[in-house]
């Protein structure tokens, strides 16, 4: 509910599972070593356990399998989670705000659904899906009270979680600073439960990462807002029709899908790619005066 207001539907469309795949196919040849599915919410998609087995059957320059990963709301997960592991999916992130029955219900506007999540969470790790991910975007005053038992859960259940600065992308464009519970206060807040460390983490990664004093459970913290990381960031998107944005915060985006429409060979698509990522932003420009939201919201992106 602080993502969407719920009441327009998609202002998109969506390409043909094909042309979803030449572009990845192009991506990967590129040096692109790992695809992420995002939404909306993948799992409604038709088709989506053949595309994630056409993904398989890719490699990268090195010769290499893919990383697939998937980050769904996974109200679904637990009736899809078994053909999406057979597939060839890697890892699957589970968006969950609270890990509070009531909480969750009203966060989502779903009833009941915290123990449908919980279920898909538990039979991704018994697929093999693993480390199952728990995304958590934390807002003050609204469901910043959960941190400790986040922690508590990804002790419990065998997760990484992951908290979110939240960032100025929902529909309603009412974030303010205040509301941002930044990574520091996340990791002074957590010691009330139990002190973390940090660990070392890959060069491009977004989130850092930290386990609890006695090694038991892993939490990440994604902080665009108060600790950037645009200078080491490698990531690239193509949304549902098919534009290339190189940031989140991007106010102009990029039509691949026009040019494959074109006609243009997979030459030129690659070109066209190489051209937008060297003209990648060096930077966002939260909180600083002059700031212009970017050009779609986090839903319209692909989350």
């Amino acid at each position: 509910m602080y993502c969407r207001s719920g009441n327009d539907g998609p202002q998109f469309p969506e390409m043909p599972i094909a042309d979803y795949l030449r572009m990845a196919r192009i991506f990967v040849g590129l040096g692109v070593t790992k695809i992420r599915l995002t939404g909306g919410e993948p799992l409604l998609r038709k088709g989506l356990v053949e595309m994630v087995r056409e993904l398989a059957l890719m490699r990268t320059v090195d010769g290499t399998p893919l990383d697939i990963a998937l980050t769904t709301n996974g109200h679904l997960l637990a009736g899809m989670a078994r053909p999406l592991a057979d597939a060839g999916l890697s890892r699957v992130t589970v968006s969950m705000d609270a890990v509070d029955r009531e909480r969750f219900a009203r966060i989502t506007r779903v009833p009941n659904g915290y123990e449908q999540v919980l279920a898909g969470v538990r039979t991704a790790q018994r697929t093999g899906l693993d480390p199952v991910k728990i995304n958590c975007v934390l807002l003050r005053g609204f469901n910043d009270d959960q941190i400790t038992a986040f922690g508590r859960f990804a002790r419990d259940e065998g997760v990484v979680v992951r908290f979110i600065e939240f960032m100025p992308l929902e529909e309603d464009r009412v974030w303010s600073p205040q509301i941002v519970v930044t990574l520091d206060e996340i990791v002074w807040r957590m010691a009330e439960f139990m002190p973390l460390q940090e660990v070392a983490h890959a060069h491009s990664e977004t989130a850092r990462r930290y386990v609890f004093e006695d090694g038991i459970g892993e939490i990440g913290i994604i902080a665009p807002v108060s600790h950037p990381f645009c200078g080491h960031c490698s990531r690239v998107r193509v949304t549902s029709d098919g534009k290339i944005r190189t940031c989140l915060f991007s106010v102009r985006e990029h039509d691949l899908a026009a040019l494959m429409d074109s006609g243009a060979g997979d030459e030129e698509l690659a070109d066209f790619i190489r051209d937008v990522v060297d003209d990648k932003e060096a930077r966002h420009h939260i909180g600083e005066p002059g700031f212009v939201p970017a050009s779609r919201t986090m839903v319209h992106i692909g989350g």
